[in-house]
């Protein structure tokens, strides 16, 4: 039964702005003082599971009891009083997007740092929290996890096959949970208050549901480079998750605070179980202990290897004669380059320049199939449609996102703006910008050491008719004299596609520090980063770079690479970052 709970907490309703713009429903418990005007300076951010909404935690935040802290819970897009079609969304990367803008939107509206926050989630909401951490680095104090889905039961041979095939046939396809309330909690009043709860719906989106499991695999399999405090707590009967999948979480997470607690004979519905109590009075300890922990004091400290180095290493080394991979990668390289490079057109280019160089980029955003008869160009589409080169293009628009804002900052205060990209090949996404804005006052410097990228610029600036607003210069990026070698001052400066490719720390902060002394006060840095690709053995072990080398690339976190801008100078504020999670685009400020 539901035991009364003393001097309840009323709370407050109110909507915000997501990415897209959707207006999104939260609710709001503050504390005394801040009614009268006091801000809080701690805050706790809840986030339901699938299916349900915020008001279902109103019993928690009462047991919770937890003095001068603001608790926020938002009712994800499509559950709740938030609008869209119940359960859906384009795809689940959505909803970690919109975890990104409402963490923001507290900060701005209530004036609490995200570094005096911690987060706890359900189920759902946990994987999204998870993926938040991993994703976005945030500065947060820590994070609780109740009954994480990393892997939902769903009890039918090949469910997920059969729901990806599903899906190709009805692209909005929707399944019901098949789970009754008496399966997700021991207390009756509760599984019965969830059956005639209306803002409670059944269906979740096939996209959803799909999105949910690569998401989480993808999270699990890199936990290493989340550094933030976790306490997992796991139901020990869970009849929706599997524990196995919450155990290799916790057992991968970088963290060297991480607990997992187990609570035998518990349901789902960890905070709604009759013994409830036990989970959030462990919770309750761990938020405290956050918030009472010091200020972590490594902010500042050089990074000499991120936590990627050891796999950018071993990717390096040649494998073992008696390693069946040795002969899988020979047999693949053979193929890909004596047929694959003789009829696709893409691959002839990445076998001649290398795969990593401006003209392949180039190629990759053109994103039109070429080759020798038809079997060649459907080998082309292939290569072309790889999760990487989808990657890239999807960072291309992120990147004219990223620059047509930073741009119309820069033009409410000055008449004229300045562009360099320091690695810009033949600069096709900066030419795109150029003729969407088709501003005069908007100029364009476009560096690199790759001279055939740009000629190869330089040609199609021509063709878009943009050769007076585009100027085309070799020059070195990790050189900061080099750097300085430029007519105009630039306002706002590009870095993509470039440190990716290098390993040494050393070298992207002599890089860095260049860039931020060439800029002026209040410039803006525009810089790319790969936290992780999915085939990153396949590509170091069968192609080449544009030194004719096997294209073994540095995958970094998001948190290695935000500090090492932040430790010359710059103030990160905003980053995109595509659905698989391959890249992400990030704006930082001198």
């Amino acid at each position: 039964m539901t035991n009364p709970i003393q001097n309840s907490m009323e709370a407050s309703i109110h909507n915000f702005a997501t990415f897209d713009d959707s207006e999104l429903f939260y609710r709001a418990w503050l504390p005394n003082e801040q009614r009268t005007n006091q801000l809080s300076e701690k805050a706790l951010i809840l986030f339901h599971g699938g299916h349900e909404h915020s008001g279902r935690f109103q019993d928690l935040v009462e047991r919770l009891a937890l003095d001068n802290v603001s608790i926020f819970a938002w009712d994800a897009r499509g559950h709740g009083r938030s609008p869209g079609v119940r359960g859906y969304a384009d795809h689940y990367m959505d909803v970690v997007r919109d975890v990104d803008a409402f963490i923001k939107h507290i900060e701005r509206q209530y004036n609490i740092p995200s570094s005096q926050m911690v987060v706890m989630g359900h189920s759902v909401g946990s994987v999204t929290l998870a993926t938040w951490l991993h994703d976005y680095a945030p500065n947060v104090l820590g994070a609780v996890l109740g009954s994480p889905a990393f892997d939902v039961k769903l009890y039918v041979p090949l469910a997920y096959p059969s729901l990806r095939l599903w899906q190709k046939v009805k692209a909005n396809g929707f399944v019901s949970s098949y789970v009754k309330p008496k399966m997700l909690t021991h207390d009756q009043e509760e599984a019965e208050s969830r059956e005639n709860d209306e803002l409670i719906s059944p269906d979740i989106a096939i996209r959803v549901l799909i999105s949910l499991y690569d998401t989480a695999r993808r999270v699990i399999a890199d936990a290493h480079t989340i550094k933030t405090p976790v306490l997992l707590l796991s139901a020990g009967k869970d009849w929706v998750v599997k524990q196995t999948a919450q155990q290799k979480f916790i057992q991968q997470l970088g963290s060297t605070n991480k607990e997992m607690s187990l609570y035998p004979g518990f349901f789902h519905e960890i905070y709604h179980e009759a013994e409830r109590a036990r989970p959030i009075a462990r919770a309750k300890a761990f938020i405290e202990d956050c918030f009472a922990a010091e200020p972590d004091q490594t902010k500042g400290d050089l990074i000499e290897q991120g936590e990627n180095m050891a796999i950018y290493e071993s990717l390096q080394q040649p494998l073992s004669s008696s390693c069946w991979k040795k002969y899988y990668y020979a047999v693949t390289a053979f193929v890909l380059k004596n047929i694959g490079g003789k009829l696709s057109e893409g691959m002839k280019i990445g076998w001649k320049h290398g795969f990593d160089s401006g003209v392949m980029l180039n190629y990759v955003y053109e994103n039109k199939a070429k080759g020798r008869t038809a079997i060649g160009q459907f080998i082309d589409r292939i290569y072309l449609d790889s999760p990487g080169w989808a990657g890239i293009r999807q960072r291309g628009e992120h990147l004219q996102q990223s620059l047509i804002v930073s741009i119309k900052e820069k033009k409410r205060d000055q008449n004229k703006v300045t562009v360099m990209d320091v690695a810009a090949g033949p600069g096709r996404y900066l030419l795109n910008v150029l003729e969407d804005l088709n501003d005069p006052s908007v100029s364009a410097i476009c560096r690199d050491l790759d001279v055939v990228g740009l000629q190869e610029g330089q040609t199609l600036a021509k063709q878009k008719g943009l050769n007076e607003s585009v100027i085309y210069l070799q020059g070195d990026a990790f050189d900061p004299e080099s750097l300085r070698d430029t007519i105009d001052q630039p306002d706002i400066i590009i870095v993509s596609g470039l440190y990716e490719l290098f390993s040494d720390n050393k070298m992207l902060t002599k890089s860095l520090q260049g860039i931020y002394d060439l800029l002026p006060e209040n410039g803006t840095l525009i810089y790319t980063n790969q936290p992780w690709h999915p085939q990153l053995e396949l590509i170091a072990r069968t192609l080449i770079n544009r030194e004719q080398k096997p294209w073994v690339m540095r995958p970094r976190s998001q948190k290695e690479m935000n500090q090492l801008v932040e430790n010359v100078g710059f103030t990160p504020e905003k980053m995109l970052i595509d659905n698989e999670g391959i890249f992400t685009v990030s704006i930082a400020r001198k």
